[in-house]
């Protein structure tokens, strides 16, 4: 598997564009709400802090088999990025697989933003050579449950973490 880039996906009202270090202070702001980091754990990131992790993971991972994937979330409407989604892409003995995760900011919560984000990149994905997406949630984040349902994810009886397991076949 060649290693995968992260390209502009539009959807309905959103640019899922690839991140940059430029989008930091954004990010830091729209990111502060300590309530997003309940399921998670840790705080939210000062922009030192998250500048130099988009940093890290701008320049991609250690390991050249797999791509690091990183997109903001922009609503077109209000001209604002909102939040991000990810995916990891891995190799496997059956094929690469992708890792994904989303967060949106709490005052753009509610909308159906990550719905619509998880949905743009999970089509985005089955495009690609990628046979399976997963996600791993917490057992009590039910908006997070909900996005993933809506991805066309399914929870499984594994656990990684205390997370629950959530995986999407992707069918040729």
């Amino acid at each position: 598997m060649s290693t995968l880039a992260a390209q502009a996906i539009s959807t309905r009202r959103l640019d899922l564009l690839p991140l940059h270090v430029a989008h930091t202070e954004e990010m830091a702001a729209a990111l502060s709400d300590p309530a997003l980091h309940t399921f998670i754990g840790g705080t939210p990131d000062t922009p030192q802090a998250m500048r130099a992790r988009y940093r890290r993971m701008t320049a991609g991972p250690p390991d050249p088999a797999v791509s690091w994937l990183n997109w903001v979330i922009r609503l077109r409407a209000e001209s604002c990025l909102t939040g991000t989604v990810q995916a990891t892409v891995s190799p496997t003995g059956r094929g690469p697989i992708a890792e994904i995760a989303w967060v949106v900011g709490t005052p753009w919560q509610g909308r159906g933003i990550a719905t619509e984000a998880a949905r743009g990149l999970v089509t985005w994905l089955s495009r690609q050579p990628v046979h399976t997406v997963i996600a791993h949630i917490h057992p009590e984040h039910r908006a997070s449950a909900a996005v993933a349902t809506a991805a066309g994810l399914t929870a499984t009886g594994e656990r990684h973490e205390g997370e629950i397991r959530w995986h999407r076949h992707i069918s040729r």
